[in-house]
C-alpha cells in the first residue's frame, strides 16, 4: 500500500472513534495537509485549539509511533504536491533570517545524518558490484539532478572507459542514447522531488531492456523505486526552492569513492597519464611552481 493514501486511509477508518480535539486535528490535516507537514506537535495544537498531548495521542490512534512517524508520513504525501512557489513561500517562514547561513548549513548536515542513519550498506556494495561488472555504465539525471549526474560522469570517466553520460533536453533525445542498452548494462538513475518524469521513462525503458537499475533518490515512496535493482536513498529538502543536494552528493562520493578502491591500480596509471596531459596542455595554474616545500621528519617543533 503506498503510504501517501495509507496516511488519508488510517484516518478515514479512524475518524468515528477519535476525539472532539483529535477530529479537529484529522480536519486540519486534510484540509491543509501542505502546511500541517511543517508544523510541530504543539504548533498543530495551538492552530487547532488542542493541547500538545492531544496530539501526540492523535498520532498513536492513527497507528504511528509518535508525532515525528506520522510528520514524515504528511512529508511523503506532500513532497511532490508543491509548486516552487509554495516551495519558497514554506522556506521562508521556516529559516531563520537572522541566520540564514547557519540555518541552511545546520539543515544540509541534519540530512547527511538523517541519509547515514537510513541507507542500505548492502545495497550500496551491490551497487559498486553491479557497476564493475557491466559493460556499459550509463548516467543519467535531468533539471538540478543533472549537476550530480555530470559530477558522477566526469570521476567515472577517470575511472572506466565504458561511460555514457546522458545528455537531453527531450525525451526523444534521451531514448536515441540509450536504445541499445541491454542485461549487461547498468543505469544509473538520479531523481529527487519533484520527480522528473523523463528519468522515470528511461528506468522504466532500462527495466524492459533487462539492464541493471541503480537508483540514487530520497525515498522508498520515490516512482524511481519500482524499476530499480538497488536503490541508494538519501535525504533532499522537499520544502525549499533550492533542492539540497549536499546529502545525495554525499552519496554520489562515497560510490566514486569505494569504485577508485576497486580499482586502485587502474586509477593510478589513468592519472600518471593524465598528469603528463595536464602539464603539457597547461590545465592547471602553475604559478606557485617556484615555492619549494621540504620536509625533515627529524626536525622537531
Amino acid at each position: 500500500m503506498n503510504r501517501q493514501n495509507d496516511l488519508m486511509k488510517r484516518i478515514n477508518e479512524t475518524y468515528p472513534k477519535l476525539s472532539k480535539g483529535q477530529k479537529l486535528l484529522a480536519n486540519y490535516i486534510i484540509k491543509h495537509y501542505e502546511k500541517a507537514v511543517f508544523l510541530t506537535a504543539s504548533k498543530l495544537g495551538k492552530i487547532v485549539g488542542v493541547s500538545e498531548s492531544t496530539v501526540v495521542r492523535f498520532a498513536n490512534e492513527l497507528g504511528y509511533d509518535g508525532y515525528p512517524k506520522l510528520q514524515r508520513a504528511l512529508e511523503e504525501l506532500v513532497k511532490t504536491k508543491l509548486t516552487s512557489i509554495q516551495r519558497m513561500e514554506v522556506a521562508s517562514d521556516r529559516i531563520d533570517k537572522q541566520q540564514i547561513l547557519k540555518s541552511v548549513l545546520q539543515s544540509d548536515a541534519d540530512k547527511i545524518k538523517y541519509t547515514i542513519e537510513d541507507i542500505d550498506g548492502e545495497a550500496f556494495d551491490k551497487s559498486v558490484e553491479m557497476i564493475l561488472e557491466a559493460k556499459t555504465i550509463y548516467i543519467l539525471g535531468v533539471r538540478s539532478s543533472a549537476a550530480l549526474a555530470n559530477f558522477l560522469g566526469f570521476y567515472f570517466n577517470l575511472i572506466f572507459n565504458n561511460v555514457k553520460l546522458i545528455h537531453t533536453n527531450s525525451v526523444s533525445e534521451m531514448f536515441e542514447q540509450i536504445y541499445r542498452m541491454d542485461s549487461d548494462d547498468v543505469v544509473i538513475g538520479i531523481s529527487f522531488p519533484r520527480y522528473s518524469k523523463r528519468t522515470i521513462k528511461a528506468m522504466e525503458f532500462a527495466k524492459s531492456r533487462k539492464a541493471k537499475v541503480i537508483t540514487i533518490t530520497d525515498s522508498p515512496l520515490s516512482p524511481m523505486i519500482q524499476y530499480a535493482d538497488c536503490s541508494l536513498l538519501a535525504r533532499s529538502d522537499m520544502a525549499s526552492f533550492v533542492d539540497s543536494l549536499v546529502a545525495p552528493l554525499s552519496v554520489v562520493n562515497a560510490l566514486i569513492v569505494a569504485l577508485c578502491i576497486k580499482k586502485q591500480d587502474d586509477v593510478i596509471n589513468a592519472l600518471h597519464s593524465l598528469e603528463s596531459i595536464w602539464e603539457e596542455y597547461e590545465v592547471y595554474d602553475k604559478s606557485d611552481d617556484d615555492i619549494t616545500l621540504t620536509y625533515n621528519p627529524k626536525e622537531q617543533i
